[in-house]
């Protein structure tokens, strides 16, 4: 599964390229100058739709089945629908009911199947056997990391002398595609990929160089994997400058702040890479860097999370 800066390049997503703004206040609150990349303001409030909409302009037709907890599922109905090609979602039964009828809004059938991702994806597997439809893993499949380098491409065009780019990791799409990217564009620019610390397992194969599986228990949709991917690993491991974790909690500040100093509604994952810099304000003080907003979906949930814990 080969991948590289030339995939970005020759991607389709038929997509403008999202704001990148940088807020006086949430500068002053952080001692950094950030730059907020603005994925919130896609169509389905989330970058996954990049990597969703060039797959299916490179290969249309085929049916698709695939499994997510909620951004990737709603990408992968928004780019079958513009396609018009049959597409089924399995979700987790404990799926968002916003989420889920987000997909089936765009058309897609949903699949309630599994206690977790790891359960869902396997029914998954079981669904394409008996239907022949293509299986598309949200995180090996290079197409997906193609559309999504786009929007490194968009940060790094617009701000090539960044020091570093903080990007939330999930399944490590974006994090893959970001090292592609900067060791093209901006050799000297870290990506720091961030996790929250109740969902390590991306984090950990990346320490380790190898795929392994945690314990999967962090309330962050978004983040909320339990195994390492083998394409954006291997790309991480090569590539990638770091890799932290962050409380759920801090999630929750950052998305608060977010919201307070940027203007900016951020679910837990679009918050994940503002919360590392909370996190570690020593390592990013003083520096120019950009911060992925990854998407905007929050929960009823998360919004009353946010609310409750407000000063």
């Amino acid at each position: 599964m080969d991948f590289s800066y030339a995939d970005v390049r020759a991607a389709k997503i038929s997509l403008p390229p999202t704001p990148m703004w940088s807020y006086p206040v949430l500068n002053a609150a952080v001692g950094a100058t950030v730059h907020v990349k603005h994925e919130n303001v896609q169509p389905i409030g989330a970058f996954k739709i990049r990597g969703a909409l060039n797959l299916l302009a490179t290969s249309p037709g085929r049916g698709i089945v695939t499994y997510s907890t909620g951004n990737h599922a709603q990408a992968m109905a928004y780019a079958s629908h513009q396609y018009d090609t049959p597409c089924t979602v399995v979700m987790p039964q404990a799926a968002s009911p916003t989420k889920i009828a987000a997909v089936r809004a765009w058309g897609a059938t949903v699949v309630l199947a599994g206690a977790n991702l790891g359960e869902s994806e396997a029914h998954a597997v079981e669904l394409a056997a008996s239907t022949g439809h293509r299986l598309v893993s949200p995180g090996d499949t290079p197409e997906l990391l193609a559309g999504v380098g786009t929007l490194y491409d968009e940060i790094l065009t617009a701000r090539p002398n960044l020091s570093a780019i903080v990007v939330p990791v999930g399944s490590g799409t974006g994090a893959a595609a970001a090292s592609v990217v900067a060791a093209e564009l901006a050799p000297t620019c870290e990506i720091i990929g961030v996790q929250s610390a109740s969902s390590p397992a991306a984090h950990d194969s990346w320490r380790s160089a190898s795929l392994v599986t945690r314990p999967n228990q962090t309330r962050v949709e978004g983040l909320a994997t339990g195994r390492g991917y083998e394409l954006p690993q291997q790309i991480m491991c090569k590539l990638m400058s770091d890799f932290v974790l962050v409380p759920d909690d801090r999630i929750v500040e950052a998305q608060r702040m977010l919201a307070s100093a940027a203007h900016t509604l951020a679910e837990g994952a679009g918050a994940a890479a503002l919360a590392a810099v909370l996190e570690f304000p020593e390592r990013f003080a003083g520096r120019e860097i950009a911060v992925v907003c990854s998407g905007g979906n929050a929960s009823p949930a998360e919004l009353a999370l946010i609310a409750s814990q407000a000063n």
